[in-house]
């Protein structure tokens, strides 16, 4: 990665991204110092204006933001880095330094705890006991949450017709899980379509 550091005086800004949500997190900025640092130990390190100094984020509260990819733009003055991140991202203790919480990128979050509780074999888990009963019994849940949706469509509730949505959706992740299938495949099948 070849980063044009000249243009700030030494330093480039840094957009942070959760990697599952792609929620912006936060700005800094990092020299070519920081950036070796981020790249070598997949921890994110900035260069503190305030402090004159490199700070790794976390180093303090533990709220790490841990590397997934690192990605210039186009002009190679700019950084984004998306992350998992480990806690807030704002010293306020917000999810983010912008006001920008969102139910956008909501699905990628809840396909990771899907994916966890089934990886991890969780014993009291919903989403565990019915993964194990096989792809065929998951299928015939989405089935089932697919007619009860159809249902509530007829009817003049909106609050019972999102219930039966969300039920589907979740139903439908754990069926992506059992058949190994990931949601960005299926949307990928979408975009093709356009």
């Amino acid at each position: 990665m070849n980063i044009d550091f000249k243009k700030g005086n030494g330093l480039v800004p840094v957009i942070i991204q959760d990697n599952t949500t792609l929620q912006v997190l936060m700005l800094g900025y990092m020299n070519e110092e920081a950036l070796a640092k981020t790249e070598k130990e997949k921890r994110v390190t900035f260069f503190s204006r305030s402090k004159n100094r490199l700070w790794t984020k976390g180093e303090t509260s533990g709220n790490y933001f841990t590397v997934v990819d690192i990605q210039p733009d186009c002009d190679n003055d700019t950084i984004l880095i998306k992350v998992d991140a480990k806690g807030p991202a704002c010293h306020t203790g917000t999810r983010a330094c912008f006001n920008n919480d969102t139910s956008k990128g909501f699905l990628y979050s809840l396909e990771k705890t899907i994916s966890e509780r089934i990886d991890s074999n969780s014993e009291n888990s919903y989403t565990n006991k019915l993964f194990k009963q096989g792809v065929n019994k998951v299928a015939q849940k989405v089935g089932e949450e697919a007619v009860e949706l159809v249902i509530e469509s007829k009817d003049n509730n909106i609050d019972l017709f999102k219930n039966e949505a969300a039920d589907l959706l979740y139903h439908f992740l754990i069926l992506l899980k059992a058949k190994d299938v990931k949601l960005e495949e299926v949307e990928e099948v979408l975009i093709g379509r356009k």
